[in-house]
Parts: structure tokens; sequence; C-alpha cells
């Protein structure tokens, strides 16, 4: 954005853009230029100016016939997970380098035709597996508040972005906590919504039945504008949920959710929250937690309760079991996904090879990185005959399981859950090199949540160690984003962690 509007919300720019104080045109190039100052941050894959200003000039022309919505002329970016037609589209993989969809991912669909302005594609984690944006092929993603440390992972691109103040939103993906977690670590707002809300045609998979797609933003309010487009029925998708708590494919149905918690909340007077229920998992607060993100999350809660809502201790007994439960079954829906990466039908192939097999085994060898070949080849194994009943359908009961516990704690004690989303800031890049397993027990307190297909969200709440961010995680029960974004907009309100801003130049 220009100095005018850099760090702006959707909201703001919207206003802007309808009053003609700024046009979309002026807005990307702005994006651009920025995305150019911080290339040092390598958050973005593939830029293409031509494609972007293209795009605003149409935003314009409908602005200009009042026939603009909430989105329209707002630049944005893509994570690199989602297919786009003009826009290479690589997984941050050399598998696929120098792929070209024919077709545009439903989410790049829909926000392409609410005006949307796309600036490019977003590095992110291979594949999306990892937890720190250090496996990409294309090499990590700095964090703005740190230059020395991780932006968090898959979706550490898209955070970066938005943290940098390049664009003022952006597209994720959250399989065990990819947009929760480098939301949190670099201090931004980002939301998994509940499991089949928003379409996974032409999202590369990575598992199917873990696998949401989630926007990244600076505040609860613009998330909204963001999920309300993305999310609804998509018949190309045989996960896409028809209906929603018994609303088929309502078209606005976050929004709508979000405006009618904000009226009553507004009714309660100056205790918006009277009678909130927050439960806190007792499991979120062992000593796996680091000194520094108890004491920001138990202020967070503490202003939480100010605004009239009520502190439940709760227990989700088998949070330490969602680590073993997602890293068989995440693992072996990738090892059937990625299957497809042969090196006949498209991307990468090999160049020496001396029959079909080999061709095959070389391609695999070169095209994926260490940490996907590490996950194909667990997958394989709890797959195999002999090892499927004492492992993959041992971490499905699992599942089921911690499913139940949040399904308990929704019926009998609370509306809303909330901790941390990390153990602790971001750590140094290549910190855990020596031992590529380390960064897996990092999502401990976003698993579970992944595993039962619940919506939840991380806000900003405070600072740790070395000045670094950190974030508040909020869980929901199914299809309650709204309520939940509303919850999340209330702090925020009163709280201006979401408006800092990192000093890297």
């Amino acid at each position: 954005m220009s100095s005018n509007f850099e760090f702006s919300s959707i909201t703001e720019l919207g206003v802007a853009l309808r009053e003609r104080k700024v046009s979309a045109h002026e807005l990307a190039q702005a994006a651009l230029n920025l995305a150019s100052k911080h290339a040092n941050l390598n958050a973005f894959l593939h830029i293409n100016d031509e494609l972007t200003l293209a795009q605003a000039k149409h935003a314009d022309a409908l602005l200009e016939q009042g026939k603009g919505g909430p989105l329209t002329g707002i630049p944005i970016a893509h994570k690199d997970i989602f297919v786009t037609r003009q826009w290479k589209t690589t997984a941050a993989s050399k598998m696929l380098e120098n792929y070209t969809s024919p077709f545009d991912a439903t989410v790049v669909h829909r926000l392409n035709e609410a005006g949307t302005v796309s600036i490019g594609k977003l590095n992110c984690d291979e594949f999306a597996m990892g937890s720190g944006n250090e496996n990409s092929a294309f090499g990590a993603t700095r964090n703005p508040w740190n230059l020395d440390v991780v932006p968090g992972g898959s979706s550490g691109g898209s955070a970066a972005a938005v943290a940098a103040g390049i664009v003022p939103a952006t597209t994720g993906t959250d399989t065990g906590g990819s947009v929760r977690q480098p939301a949190a670590l670099c201090g931004v707002s980002g939301i998994k919504p509940t499991y089949g809300t928003v379409s996974r045609f032409g999202m590369i998979a990575f598992g199917s039945s873990l696998d949401q797609a989630g926007p990244i933003a600076r505040n609860a309010n613009d998330l909204v504008d963001m999920l309300d487009i993305m999310s609804g029925f998509d018949e190309r998708d045989s996960t896409s949920l028809e209906s929603c708590d018994g609303v088929a494919n309502q078209t606005g149905r976050v929004r709508k959710a979000y405006d009618e918690s904000q009226t009553r909340f507004s009714q309660a007077g100056a205790k918006p929250l009277t009678g909130l229920r927050i439960g806190v998992p007792k499991e979120y607060f062992n000593e796996g937690l680091a000194p520094d993100i108890a004491a920001a999350v138990e202020s967070a809660l503490k202003e939480y309760e100010n605004l009239g809502a009520i502190r439940v201790e709760i227990s989700l007994p088998r949070t330490q079991l969602a680590i073993p439960a997602y890293y068989v079954i995440a693992p072996a829906e990738a090892s059937s996904n990625l299957s497809r990466y042969d090196g006949v039908r498209y991307g990468h192939r090999a160049g020496n090879y001396s029959n079909l097999e080999e061709m095959t085994s070389r391609t695999r060898a070169e095209g994926f990185g260490d940490e996907v070949k590490r996950r194909i080849m667990v997958g394989t194994y709890v797959l195999c005959h002999g090892y499927y009943d004492a492992y993959y359908l041992q971490a499905q009961r699992v599942r089921r399981m911690i499913t139940n516990d949040f399904q308990h704690a929704f019926a009998e004690q609370c509306d809303v859950i909330m901790g941390p989303v990390t153990p602790s800031v971001a750590k140094q890049i290549g910190e855990n090199r020596d031992d590529p397993t380390a960064d897996w027990l990092a999502d401990v307190y976003t698993l579970g949540v992944s595993l039962a297909g619940l919506p939840a969200m991380s806000i900003p709440c405070g600072f740790g160690g070395q000045n670094l961010p950190v974030g508040l995680q909020l869980i929901g029960n199914y299809f309650n984003e709204g309520q939940l974004l509303a919850i999340a907009d209330r702090y925020q309100r009163v709280t201006d962690w979401h408006q800092r801003k990192p000093d890297q130049k």
C-alpha cells in the first residue's frame, strides 16, 4: 500500500476505494512495490505485475459502475497450494517447479469473482508439510519481527506478507495448525473454519480428511470479509458440506452469524460477553508451555473476564495423544495423495533412467524434499499389510475419542475454548535441523482441533521473549465461525496487539 494505506484494514481500504480516495490500480502497484521492498522475507514465490494490474483495472471499472462489494479492489495473495490458471503453482516443491494449472481453485475463483486483486503466490512448506516454512524447496520465509526466526508454517509466507503490511489479507491452509500457528508467530489473525465449509477443489492435497482453507488478516473483522466469500458448498469437492447446522449453503452465513453475535454483545452493555463460558483446558498449561506464552495467554483470559465472560476449567484428557494420532493419519493420507507425482502425467521428470520403474523412483527422489519423503515413508509403512490395523485404524479410534472430548466440553461445560497456539515463541531458523521431528511436538495445541474438524483461530495477545508475538487460540463448536470471530473482535476492540507493526525495513 502507499504510505497512507500501508497496514490498513480491509474495511478502511474498502471505504477509501468506494469514496475514490485511492484506486485499485494504485493499491495494487503499491503492494507490488512493497513485495519488492520486502523481498528479503522470501514470502513470495511468483509475482506477475501485468496480471495483477489487469485485475486492478477490472476492479476499478466495477467500482466506477458502483458494482463493487466489500473486497472489490482489495490486494491479497494466495498460498502456493491453491492452483491458479495464470500464476505458477509449485506447492513450494521442485516437483511442480514449472507447473501452471489449467483452472483456478474454487477459493481463488470466488475471491476473483468478489473483485480482489492478487499480488501473487506465497511461499510455504513443501506440499504444506512443516511448522516453520523451512521445508520450501525455494528457501525459508523469514519472520518480519525478526529475520532470524521462522514465521511458522506451513502458511508462513501468508502470515509474513500480512505482518509486513504488504497486503491486508491472504489465503492459507490448515491441516494440523498451518493457519493458526504462523498467524500466532507473526502477530496477525487467522482462522481455520469447520472442515468441509470451504471447498478443497483446486487445493493441492496433503491430508484429505484434515486439509481446510482459511484466511489470514490483521484483525477478526477482516477475516469475516474473507471467509464469507471463501465458504460455501462446492459440488466439485466431495468433502464439501451441503448444509451448515441445517442451513443449506446459505450465502453470507459467516457474516450473518457474526453480525447477530455482535448485536447480542452490544445489547449487553458494559459487559458485552456476560454469560459466555470460556473453557480453559488444564492440559494446555503443563510443563511444556513456556512461561512467557503462559503469561500472555493468562493476561488475555483476564481481559475476557473483564468483558463479562466466565472462566471454566475443563479437561481434554487425550491432548497428548493428538500428536501420534495425527502423525499416523496425515502421513498415511499424504502417501496416497502424493503417489500421483510419478513423472508420467505432469510435474518433474528425471532426465536419466533406463525403464519406467527407474524413471518413477528417480523422479520422486529428485522432486521431493526430505520432509516430504519422510512423511511418505511413514505413511506407506502404516498402511502396509500387517500394520494397518495396529497403526492406522488405532489412530482413527483415538481421533474419535479426541472428538468426543471436545463435544463433551461444549455440551456440558463451555461455549468456547481458549488457550495457547504454540508452546513457545518462534524458534531460530535451522534450530531443529538435527532433529527433524522436533517441530512435530510444537503442534500439540492445534492438532486435536484439526482431527476433530472444529473451527479455531489465532489472534495476537502479547509478546514473549525477544519481543516476538504470542497468539491466543479460540476454539468453537461446529459451524460457529461467526460467533468465534465476534468474540475475537470484542477482545480486539479493547486491546491493540493486532495493530502492532514490526520494525523490519
